[in-house]
């Protein structure tokens, strides 16, 4: 099933008076691949957190496919959402194998534990992110990238209709870069729905169908990633002049 997100007049400030985000309204469409495109600060990641229920606005509301956040149970939530963090602290000495079950959660009844089918599942997400042969190590042991791919896993296995991402390639290498652009797309082919956070307009060119550029908690702009990706756009969005040019149907950003 697709999903559909709305955020509905959203204003979010983590001290009174200092809002991080001000009367933000955005859709999400469903099938879509969108982007927020953004400096550091701009405010991606909170609105992710607001997204997933994390954070409650001061004013305004989430709703997905039509119905207000808080409605769902977290069970319910969990099944349709999945979110791949920047990054995360690991507090206990999981295998790559346990820590990607967790994705299982939704699924399980409490403290039952996973059983052959959610093994399976957890098994073809590390096959799909290409770190099957990691199943056995420990969390703490693997590299950084490793890591991150792992955190991938546990969001496929969970199966989600909505698949959030915040900078999913900040610690990634050349190669795991194109393998999780690729994985990106299959999904997206497969009717899930994406939502991703990222300060690289090349990486938003290779993976994103639409774009939202967010500049101090205020969209600027939104809509089909090759009308938001223009000089006159980047350039404001960043304060420093910007050229692009196209390489093999891609995007390649030069600044002065």
């Amino acid at each position: 099933m697709n999903a559909a997100l709305s955020f509905n007049h959203l204003t979010f400030g983590y001290r009174a008076g200092a809002p991080v985000l001000e009367d933000v309204s955005l859709v999400i469409q469903p099938g879509s691949v969108t982007g927020l495109l953004g400096p550091n600060g701009a405010g991606k990641t909170t609105l992710l957190h607001l997204a997933l229920g994390w954070l409650r606005p001061t004013a305004g509301r989430v709703e997905l496919d039509g119905r207000p956040l808080g409605t769902y149970g977290r069970q319910e939530l969990g099944r349709r959402m999945g979110l791949v963090p920047q990054s995360e602290n690991i507090a206990f000495d999981y295998s790559v194998l346990e820590y990607v079950l967790l994705g299982r959660a939704p699924y399980l009844p409490p403290l039952e534990m996973p059983g052959p089918e959610d093994v399976s599942a957890a098994l073809r997400a590390l096959e799909r992110v290409g770190i099957v042969d990691l199943a056995e190590r420990s969390m703490l042991e693997i590299s950084g990238g490793e890591r991150q791919l792992a955190l991938t896993a546990r969001s496929l296995a969970q199966q989600p209709d909505l698949l959030l991402l915040d900078e999913p390639t900040a610690h990634l290498d050349l190669g795991n870069k194109a393998r999780l652009v690729s994985i990106m797309r299959s999904l997206n082919e497969q009717g899930v729905t994406i939502l991703l956070t990222t300060h690289d307009p090349e990486m938003a060119s290779l993976l994103c169908t639409h774009l939202v550029l967010i500049e101090k908690g205020c969209p600027l702009a939104a809509g089909p990633v090759e009308e938001m990706l223009t000089p006159e756009n980047l350039s404001r969005l960043y304060g420093l002049p910007v050229e692009l040019e196209s390489v093999r149907g891609k995007k390649v950003v030069f600044w002065e």
